[in-house]
C-alpha cells in the first residue's frame, strides 16, 4: 500500500520539552534548485537564457535567490549544453557522411528535416501564439512530415526492389491502370519525380541500405541522447542524491572562469546588500503584490510625555513581533508544520550599481555593510534604501513571500511603505521531469524505439540550430568584451524565469495568510511605537484598516472632487461633512 510523501515531522523533546526542529534545508540542496536544475535538461530556451545572464554577461551581478542557489544551476546548465553541442555534432557528422555514401538519397531529407527543427520557432513561446503563426507552424510541420515519409518509403522500396526501379514503377502501372501507360510514355515514372535520371545507373542498392543504416544510427543517438538525459534526472537530480552536492558531476567542471563566476555568485546571491538596477530593483523577489505606502501626521498626544522617535527606534518595536509569529500554538502539540515557525528575518541595503569599475568592487564585506546599514536607516534617500526583509519560503522553497518594510520620518511625518513580493512555483513541466524520467526507463524497447522514431525527421534541423547557436554563443564570448565590461545590476532572475503563471488554490491562500500575518505585526509594532513616543495613533489606525479592506482613506474631502462607486458620477464640495463611503449610485456600502 502506497501512501504520500510527507516532509520529516518535528520530533518531541524528552520530559516534555519544545519539539525538535529539522535542520534547514541550505539552498543548493533545497527542491527549488533540483527542479531548476532538471529545467536546464528539459528547456534549452530555459537554458540558454541561464547562461547569457550567469556565465556569458560576467560582469552582471547576480540576482538576490530566494531558497535557491542559482551557481548550482549554472553548473548543470553548462553541462546540459556540453552534453547537447556534443549528440547535435555527432548526428550532424552522421548527415554528412551519410549523404555522399547514399547516393546523395538522404540530401532529399534534408529540407523536410528543416521544417520540422523550423515549426518551434515559427510557431513562437507564448503561451497563445497569433493565428498566423499557429497556421504557418501547422502547415510546415505537416509538410515536413509529408515529405520525410515519401521520400523515406522511396528508400526503403529502392533498397528491397534491388535497385529494379522499372519493376518497382511498371509493376505498379500495370496493375492499376492496365494497358494505358504501361509503356511507360504516358505515366511518369516514381524515381523520375524523386531522382534525376531515374536513378538507374547513379544509385546502387547497397547506397539505399547505407542510407537507411544512417537513419538507424541517427535513430540511436536520439534515443542515447534521451537515456542520458533521463539517467541525470534520475541519479544526480534524484531527491535522494541531490543533497550531495560533493557528488554532483555538474560542480566539478573545470575552466577558471567556471570557478571564479561561480565563487561570485554565492558571494552575491544571499547577500544582505543588494545591487540593483534601476529598472528592476527588486529583481529575484517575484511579482509586486499589494504594495501599501502610507504617510501620517506626527500629533502628539497632550497625555503622554514626547520621546525621541527614530526609524531604528521603530524598527526595534516592529522586529520583536515578527519573530514571535515563528512561535506555534501552546495548545497545538507537537506536530505544528506551519512554515511561518521558518520565517527568516533581516535587514538588507539596496544600492545602485553605477559608479563600479568592476564587480570584484561591489561592497559585500561585513564591515561596509554594517556601515552602509547604520548610515541607510535613518537616511531616507532615494538611491540607497534600507529595508526591514521578512521571507517565509513555502512548499519546500517553491513558494516565496517576501515583504519589503522600510520607515522614515521626516518633517513631522511618518512614511511607511510596505512591498510584498511572491516567487510562484516552478512550472509544471519542471515538475514533472522525474515522473518523464522514471516513464522513460521503465519503457519497453519497442517504445523507446517508437519514441526516438518520432524524433528523426527533425533530427538534422534541430542539430544545426544547436550548433549554430552554440557557434553564435561562442562568438559572443570571444567577441563582446564582457570581460571588461562595466558591472550591470541583474536583468533577469533564473528563478523568475522558471515561475509559472500562478499557484494552487492552497497556495494563494497560503500567500495571503502569510502577509496578512506580517503586515498585521508590522502595523501593530508602528502603532505601539507611536505610542510609547507620546505620538496619536487614530490616524495611523485609521489608515491602516482603510488599506487594508483595500479602500483609499479620505484625510480631508473639503474642496476635493471624489467618486464612489463603479458608476458614480464626479462632483465636486465646497464645504459639509464629508460624503459617506456606500453614497455612490450604485449603492454599494
Amino acid at each position: 500500500m502506497s501512501t504520500a510523501y510527507v516532509p520529516q515531522q518535528p520530533q518531541q523533546q524528552p520530559h516534555g520539552g519544545p519539539p525538535q526542529e529539522p535542520p534547514p534545508v541550505p539552498p543548493y540542496a533545497s527542491e527549488a534548485t533540483r527542479l531548476l536544475c532538471a529545467g536546464a535538461y528539459l528547456d534549452p530556451g530555459y537554458r540558454d537564457r541561464v547562461i547569457d545572464e550567469l556565465y556569458l554577461d560576467e560582469q552582471r551581478i547576480v540576482a538576490p535567490s530566494p531558497g535557491f542557489d542559482a551557481a548550482r544551476v549554472l553548473a548543470h546548465a553548462l553541462r546540459a549544453r556540453r552534453q547537447e553541442l556534443l549528440w547535435a555534432a555527432a548526428v550532424t557528422g552522421l548527415w554528412v557522411v551519410g549523404i555522399p555514401l547514399s547516393g546523395g538519397l538522404l540530401a532529399f531529407l534534408f529540407w523536410p528535416s528543416l521544417l520540422l527543427a523550423l515549426a518551434p520557432w515559427i510557431k513562437g513561446r507564448a503561451e497563445r501564439p497569433p493565428l498566423y503563426r499557429r497556421v504557418a507552424a501547422f502547415l510546415a510541420r505537416w509538410w515536413g512530415r509529408a515529405q520525410f515519409a515519401l521520400f523515406t518509403f522511396y528508400l526503403i522500396a529502392y533498397a528491397f526492389g534491388d535497385g529494379s526501379d522499372d519493376d518497382f514503377s511498371s509493376g505498379s502501372s500495370d496493375r492499376y491502370y492496365g494497358d494505358y501507360g504501361s509503356d511507360g510514355s504516358d505515366l511518369p515514372d516514381v524515381t523520375d519525380v524523386l531522382v534525376p535520371s531515374g536513378g538507374s545507373g547513379l544509385i546502387e542498392v547497397w547506397q539505399a541500405w547505407f542510407g537507411i543504416g544512417v537513419l538507424v544510427l541517427i535513430g540511436l543517438c536520439v534515443a542515447g541522447q534521451r537515456g542520458q538525459f533521463a539517467r541525470a534526472l534520475a541519479f544526480e537530480l534524484s531527491p535522494q542524491r541531490f543533497p550531495d552536492a560533493s557528488s554532483d558531476p555538474a560542480e566539478k567542471g573545470d575552466g577558471a572562469r567556471f570557478q571564479r563566476l561561480m565563487g561570485r555568485i554565492r558571494l552575491e546571491q544571499h547577500a544582505p546588500l543588494i545591487m540593483y538596477d534601476e529598472k528592476h530593483p527588486f529583481c529575484g523577489a517575484g511579482a509586486a503584490y499589494d504594495t501599501w505606502v502610507l504617510a501620517v501626521e506626527l500629533r502628539p498626544d497632550d497625555e503622554k510625555k514626547q520621546q525621541p522617535l527614530s526609524n531604528r527606534a521603530i524598527l526595534d518595536r516592529v522586529r520583536p513581533l515578527i519573530e514571535q509569529l515563528r512561535l506555534p500554538s501552546e495548545y497545538a502539540g507537537a506536530g505544528v508544520r506551519d512554515r511561518l515557525r521558518r520565517l527568516e528575518l533581516d535587514e538588507c541595503v539596496f544600492l545602485p550599481v553605477e559608479g563600479l569599475l568592476d564587480r570584484d568592487q561591489a561592497p559585500y564585506g561585513p564591515e561596509t555593510f554594517e556601515q552602509h546599514r547604520a548610515s541607510a536607516v535613518e537616511e531616507g534617500a532615494e538611491k540607497r534604501r534600507h529595508f526591514l526583509r521578512i521571507r517565509v519560503g513555502g512548499w519546500e522553497e517553491e513558494l516565496v513571500v517576501t515583504v519589503f518594510v522600510r520607515l522614515h520620518t521626516q518633517g513631522r511625518m511618518l512614511m511607511l511603505e510596505i512591498a510584498p513580493h511572491v516567487l510562484t512555483p516552478v512550472r509544471a513541466d519542471f515538475k514533472d521531469a522525474d515522473r518523464v524520467s522514471h516513464r522513460f526507463r521503465n519503457n519497453n524497447v519497442l517504445g523507446r524505439a517508437a519514441g526516438a522514431a518520432v524524433l528523426v525527421p527533425g533530427s538534422v534541423g534541430r542539430s544545426l540550430v544547436t550548433l549554430g547557436r552554440g557557434l553564435v554563443y561562442g562568438w559572443r564570448l570571444l567577441t563582446g568584451g564582457h570581460a571588461g565590461a562595466l558591472p550591470a545590476g541583474p536583468a533577469v532572475s533564473v528563478r523568475e524565469l522558471a515561475a509559472a503563471p500562478a499557484g494552487s488554490t492552497f497556495q494563494e491562500m497560503d500567500v495571503s495568510r502569510y502577509l496578512r500575518s506580517i503586515q498585521d505585526r508590522v502595523s501593530h509594532g508602528v502603532r505601539l511605537a507611536l505610542g510609547d513616543a507620546g505620538f496619536e495613533t487614530g490616524e495611523f489606525v485609521q489608515k491602516i484598516v482603510n488599506l487594508s479592506n483595500g479602500s483609499t482613506y479620505i484625510g480631508n474631502a473639503e474642496g476635493a472632487t471624489f467618486a464612489v462607486g463603479d458608476k458614480s458620477n464626479v462632483s465636486s464640495t465646497t464645504g459639509g461633512p464629508a460624503p459617506q463611503k456606500g453614497s455612490g449610485s450604485n449603492g454599494a456600502e
